[in-house]
């Protein structure tokens, strides 16, 4: 089975982190996010993946180049210009003669796909929808469906007294083939607002496919985050520690004696960890990271190449590649882009955003 995945948007809800980084390559467990979904579609016998790009492109191709390291063929088609979920996947319209997948590029999930397809036959369905369970369903587009499973009608971000489920559209799909002539070629159109409602309303069968397993939708700062307590915690079946407490350490590390390391932790290879030094986790420190004496690092998401001086705090932080944070500087609560420099005794507290380059 093919699989197309919409990596072309900017993601701008995760910035300052992606404003130099496509979204598809931030790091999670020091592992790009593309390659997990790559792994994911692979154990699900899904051999060719097709990425549908259009923003900083080239060093997805780069990284993932054939595809033929985790298992798959990739195909890469780059929009001239941005077209939206349904318009990207009518883009690639000539790799796709037979039923397919559908992915969103921002979702982490432990989702059945082979379950999901399985049941897409069995009802002859012509688009299937995975859906998710969410606390509060006001934020997101609704869908209800009959006792079957037969998706009813879409109510979108709805008040609390239109909600009659609390089940979302969870961002992946299994779609025959004749869906894409119901797209309008080299126009905007979104799959989830204008196609599956045009599908539902001409009586077409579309299907949900519901699902309790781990879904995370990463495309805030904040949620990115929470994707890797969620994943250190062990609340997905398939990306998480062997137990709580588990410090992953890389190959070449140099850790002094007297630092204190409370798992769950993940340390990528090469990294200096200096005398004194506290890791509190759930944290990740990514490869080539430098971490000077004294320093603290908890709750926090470190990309590669940081490098910490002396008696730094970071806490409740994600930050991103080659940023330098000198002695005595306190980082809470803050995302900070490529290449940042935060002068000693410098504080950033609750809210901070830096894009990259910046010095503060």
């Amino acid at each position: 089975m093919k699989a197309v995945i919409l990596v072309g948007g900017q993601a701008t809800r995760l910035r300052p982190l992606t404003t130099n980084t496509p979204k598809a390559m931030a790091p999670i467990l020091n592992t790009p996010f593309l390659e997990h979904v790559f792994r994911h579609l692979h154990r699900h016998r899904v051999s060719d993946i097709i990425l549908a790009q259009h923003h900083l492109a080239g060093p997805i191709e780069d990284y993932l180049g054939d595809g033929s390291r985790f298992g798959v063929r990739v195909t890469y088609v780059i929009e001239d210009s941005p077209r939206g979920t349904a318009g990207a996947i009518k883009n690639v319209e000539k790799y796709l003669d037979e039923t397919f997948l559908v992915l969103n590029g921002d979702i982490f999930t432990d989702l059945d796909i082979t379950a999901m397809v399985d049941l897409h036959r069995q009802r002859g369905a012509v688009a299937t929808i995975a859906l998710t369970p969410v606390e509060d369903p006001t934020a997101y587009g609704l869908i209800e469906t009959d006792v079957r499973g037969r998706v009813m009608r879409f109510l979108e971000k709805p008040d609390w007294s239109q909600v009659t489920t609390n089940m979302i559209n969870a961002g992946t799909y299994v779609l025959a083939p004749e869906v894409l002539a119901r797209i309008l070629p080299e126009q905007k159109v979104s799959i989830e607002r204008e196609t599956f409602p045009l599908l539902v309303d001409s009586d077409e069968p579309v299907y949900a496919y519901p699902s309790s397993g781990y879904w995370m939708d990463m495309g805030t700062p904040e949620k990115y985050l929470q994707l890797h307590r969620d994943l250190l915690g062990g609340r997905s079946t398939w990306h998480s520690l062997a137990s709580p407490e588990e410090v992953r350490t890389g190959e070449r590390c140099t850790i002094h004696p007297t630092a204190q390391i409370k798992g769950p932790a993940v340390i990528g290879d090469d990294c200096s960890i200096g005398p004194g030094v506290k890791l509190v986790g759930p944290v990740v420190v990514g490869g080539g990271c430098t971490i000077g004496e004294g320093s603290v690092v908890e709750d926090s998401v470190l990309w590669w190449q940081v490098s910490l001086g002396e008696r730094v705090v970071v806490k409740n932080s994600a930050v991103a590649n080659d940023c330098r944070l000198d002695s005595d500087s306190l980082v809470e609560g803050s995302v900070l882009g490529n290449n940042v420099t935060v002068a000693a005794g410098s504080r950033l507290e609750t809210g901070s955003r830096c894009e990259p380059g910046a010095t503060v």
